[in-house]
C-alpha cells in the first residue's frame, strides 16, 4: 500500500491511497466466506460453494464490493497512522479506481486537528472581585436561616403581604370556565409572585370567606397567553411567625450555643463561598486571556456537529425535562432565533478552541492523569448528573466515554498550570493566592462549562 497526504486547508486533508490487489486477498476470502453463509446453490452444501460458482451465479462484482467494504477501513486507518494524522470525525471516501486483479485506489477527505503554537503564557494578568463579607451579608444569611424556621398560624383578620393564604381559584375565558381552570386549597404567600399577575392585589385585605375577581394573562394550560377572568376565594389566612434572633434560636437552628457563634460561622461560610467564586472567576478570565493569545482554525464540519449537539441537548434534555419548547424558551429569554443561533455558534467555537488549546498544553507540559484523579472526577460528574457513581461509571464504560473523561481531567490540569503562572489581583489591588487543593477541581469545572460538556446526556 502507498499513500500520500495533501493539505487542503489548516483543518482538512485529502489522503490518496493505492492498494495492490494482492493485499485484498484476506478481504476477498472473507467476502466469499460471508456470501457462502448467506446463499444456497443446488448441488452444493451450505458454506461449501466454490468461488467460481459464486462468481458465475452472483457476479464477481458483488464479491469485489463486499471485499472493498471490508478492506477500506483497514487501509484508511493504516494510511492515517502512517501519516501520523490526528483526524476528527468520519472521512468522505471516494473510490477512484478498482481494477479486478490489479489495483484499488481511493481518496479520503477528513478533518484534522490544526497545528497550534502555544505562546508564552506566563505574562497573563487578570483582575477578580475581592473577597469581602459585610455585616449586611451576614445579617441577610442569618435572616434566611431564620425564615426557614418560621411557622404559620391561622388568624382572624384581613390578609396582608407576607401572610400565607389558602385559596380556591376559578378561571374563565369568554365567560366559559376552563377545563383546567379550577383549583382548590392552594397555599400562597402574598408577595411571592409565584402565581398569577394581579393576585396579590386581589387577596390583600380579604378575610377568610372573602372573594375577589381580577383579570390576568394565563401563563400556562389550555388557554396559555389569553386574558382570563379569575375569581379567587380566601378560605384561610395564616400569619408567618419567625423565631426571635437570640441564643435559643442559635441552638435550635445550628450546633452553636450562642447567636454570636452562629453569625461567626455564617461569616466564615460566606467567605469560603466567595473565595470559591473568586477562584472560579480567576480560572475563567485566565482561560479567556489564553484563548486570545492563540490563533486556532476551526474545522467547519466539527463546528457544525458541535452546534447541532448543543441544540439537541438543550431541546431534548434540558428544556424537555422542564416541559418547555425551544420557542417558549426563547420567548422567556427575550431572544430571536437569529440571536440564539449566533450565541450557540459563539459558544461552540469557544468550546472547540478551549479543547484544542488545552489539549496542546497537555502535550507540551507532559501532563498525565492517574487513577485517583480520574475516580474523583467521575464521582463529581456522577453527582452532577443525578446518577450513582456505579451507574455513571457503567454508562461511561458502555458508551466508550472513558477517554473523554480522561481528557476533561487533563485539560483541567493544563488550565491550572496556566493559572498558577498568571498574576491574579483583586479589585483592591491585592495579589490573590490560588494555590489551593481544589484548584484543579475548579479548573475542570471551568473547562467543562467552556466546552459545554454534554457527556451526562451521552452517558444517560
Amino acid at each position: 500500500m502507498k499513500s500520500a497526504v495533501e493539505t487542503l486547508n489548516p483543518t482538512r486533508v485529502r489522503l490518496t491511497v493505492e492498494v495492490p490487489f494482492e493485499e485484498l486477498k484476506d478481504s476477498l476470502d472473507a467476502a466469499y466466506k460471508k456470501i457462502n453463509q448467506q446463499v444456497t446453490v443446488k448441488g452444493f452444501r451450505k458454506g461449501k460453494i466454490p468461488a467460481r460458482v459464486i462468481d458465475q451465479r452472483f457476479g464477481r462484482g458483488a464479491v469485489l464490493e463486499e471485499a472493498v467494504n471490508d478492506a477500506l477501513p483497514k487501509f484508511y486507518t493504516a494510511a492515517v497512522n502512517e501519516a501520523e494524522l490526528n483526524v476528527l470525525g468520519q472521512p468522505e471516501v471516494d473510490i477512484t479506481e478498482l481494477k479486478d486483479g490489479e489495483t484499488l485506489n481511493f481518496t479520503a477527505e477528513v478533518d484534522v486537528r490544526p497545528a497550534i503554537e502555544i505562546p508564552d503564557y506566563t505574562g497573563i494578568e487578570v483582575e477578580v472581585d475581592a473577597v469581602e463579607v459585610t455585616d449586611e451579608d451576614v445579617e441577610k444569611s442569618v435572616e434566611q436561616l431564620r425564615n426557614r424556621f418560621a411557622s404559620t398560624n391561622p388568624v382572624e383578620r384581613a390578609a396582608a403581604e407576607g401572610d400565607v393564604v389558602t385559596i380556591d381559584l376559578e378561571a374563565k375565558v369568554d365567560g366559559e370556565v376552563l377545563p383546567d381552570g379550577v383549583a382548590s386549597d392552594v397555599s400562597y404567600t402574598i408577595g411571592s409572585g409565584e402565581l398569577l399577575d394581579g393576585i396579590d392585589e386581589a387577596v390583600t385585605g380579604l378575610e377568610a370567606g372573602g372573594e375577589a375577581t381580577f383579570t390576568s394573562q394565563l401563563k400556562g394550560g389550555s388557554a396559555e397567553g389569553k386574558d382570563a377572568e379569575v375569581t379567587v376565594k380566601v378560605t384561610q389566612v395564616s400569619a408567618r411567625e419567625v423565631p426571635e434572633l437570640d441564643d435559643e434560636f442559635a441552638q435550635l437552628a445550628s450546633e452553636f450555643d450562642t447567636l454570636e457563634d452562629l453569625k461567626a460561622d455564617s461569616r466564615k461560610r460566606l467567605e469560603n463561598m466567595k473565595q470559591y467564586d473568586q477562584a472560579t472567576q480567576a480560572q475563567e478570565r485566565v482561560l479567556e486571556k489564553l484563548l486570545e493569545l492563540v490563533e486556532v482554525p476551526i474545522p467547519e464540519k466539527l463546528l457544525e456537529d458541535e452546534i447541532n449537539t448543543r441544540k439537541h441537548n438543550l431541546e431534548h434534555h434540558q428544556l424537555g425535562q422542564m416541559g418547555l419548547t425551544l420557542e417558549k424558551y426563547l420567548e422567556f429569554q427575550g431572544k430571536t432565533v437569529e440571536e440564539f443561533d449566533a450565541e450557540t455558534k459563539e459558544a461552540a467555537v469557544k468550546g472547540i478552541k478551549t479543547q484544542f488549546v488545552l489539549d496542546e498544553l497537555v502535550n507540551k507540559e507532559k501532563l498525565n492523569v492517574n487513577q485517583e484523579e480520574l475516580t474523583e472526577h467521575l464521582m463529581r460528574r456522577a453527582a452532577s448528573s443525578g446518577m450513582s457513581p456505579d451507574q455513571f461509571a457503567q454508562a461511561v464504560v458502555e458508551g466508550g466515554q472513558v477517554p473523554m473523561l480522561v481528557g476533561e481531567v487533563a485539560r483541567g490540569k493544563a488550565l491550572a498550570v496556566v493559572v498558577e503562572a498568571a498574576k491574579v489581583t483583586d479589585t483592591n489591588g491585592n495579589e490573590v493566592d490560588l494555590s489551593d487543593e481544589d484548584e484543579e477541581e475548579i479548573a475542570e469545572a471551568v473547562v467543562e462549562a467552556a466546552e459545554g460538556a454534554s457527556d451526562e446526556d451521552e452517558a444517560k
